[in-house]
């Protein structure tokens, strides 16, 4: 289904289902809340990297404006539905002081699991574990799926753009899988090496070898 978005391009990546929290504070995009809002309409988010606006983005639901502020500036809260892959990018739009874009929705494949894998609960855990955040799956979300865990698996952008874009949830679950099995080694490493300099200057207690 192809579509008119007000696009508002940010550097961070937002997903399906997510909660998003905005500071709004350019003009341009005071504007397009302020109409979203009024017309009861939705708005996409697509990601920049690099100077350069990408191809998919997501299509967001404006929960509310919490606050606003004698300037005008205001705290929003949203939330992501859908992705969509941009067809045109309309810089200037008659009238308006945002860009907007038309776009497609894209098609994601019915969901192949409604759960997560239990490979992917388990290095989840440990990721967290070794890091020490007291993150725990199942408090945080009720039935988590791949996207829901996009922000909490130390995922670059790069990365994070391939989750969005990846039709299929059993797919997006095992690059997530393939990504902590490299990612927690090297944490445990350099967990290994910390602990080692925090030895140094203290007195060791060592049983001497025989020879």
């Amino acid at each position: 289904m192809t579509k008119f978005l007000p696009i508002f391009p940010l550097t961070s990546i937002a997903f399906p289902g997510q909660l998003l929290n905005l500071h709004v504070f350019e003009p341009r995009y005071k504007q397009l809340i302020l109409e979203c809002k009024e017309q009861s309409r939705s708005f996409g988010i697509p990601s920049v990297f690099k100077d350069s606006l990408n191809e998919y983005g997501t299509e967001m639901e404006l929960l509310e404006i919490s606050k606003i502020y004698p300037d005008g500036e205001m705290d929003i809260k949203t939330k992501g539905l859908r992705v969509f892959r941009i067809m045109e990018v309309l810089r200037e739009v008659p009238g308006k002081l945002y860009p907007a874009a038309i776009v497609y929705e894209v098609e994601h494949l019915p969901l192949d699991t409604e759960k997560l894998n239990p490979t992917l609960v388990d290095l989840v855990e440990k990721l967290h574990k070794i890091l020490g955040t007291g993150f725990n799956i199942f408090e945080k979300f009720e039935n988590p799926l791949s996207f829901d865990l996009a922000h909490y698996v130390a995922l670059g952008p790069d990365d994070q753009y391939r989750l969005l874009v990846a039709t299929s949830e059993k797919a997006r679950q095992w690059f997530l899988i393939q990504h902590l099995l490299k990612l927690i080694p090297s944490l445990e490493e350099t967990e290994r090496v910390k602990n080692k300099v925090q030895l140094n200057g203290h007195f060791k207690r060592e049983v001497p070898p025989w020879f």
